[in-house]
């Protein structure tokens, strides 16, 4: 059974704007995640939290590739060769999840 998708708009202390994205991000909710990160869009960029991201398939990363020039993502060990391979890494900043201990 898919995690479903939770996408929560925060701000951090210092003033920058955060989505964190929680389950799966497949083509059935794909569309959910673009208008998030569509209405999350700021003047500086909006850092995307996808730590607690299990699957990412290709519609997601559509999605992530065409807001990759206003976002920021943070990453897990399991979606970060998804993103460095599909290229995505090259177009935007990718940061490891900060509550991994490696």
């Amino acid at each position: 059974m898919a995690t479903p998708l939770t996408l929560v708009a925060s701000e951090r202390s210092d003033g920058t704007p955060v989505l964190a994205v929680t389950g799966e991000i497949d083509m059935s909710n794909a569309g959910d995640l673009d208008e998030a990160l569509t209405r999350s869009a700021s003047d500086g960029p909006l850092l995307v939290d996808l730590s607690q991201v299990d699957y990412l398939d290709s519609a997601g990363l559509t999605v992530l590739f065409t807001h990759a020039s206003n976002i920021r993502l943070v990453a897990n060990p399991v979606i970060t060769p998804v993103l460095t391979i599909s290229g995505l890494a090259e177009l935007t900043t990718i940061e490891g999840n900060p509550s991994d201990p490696s």
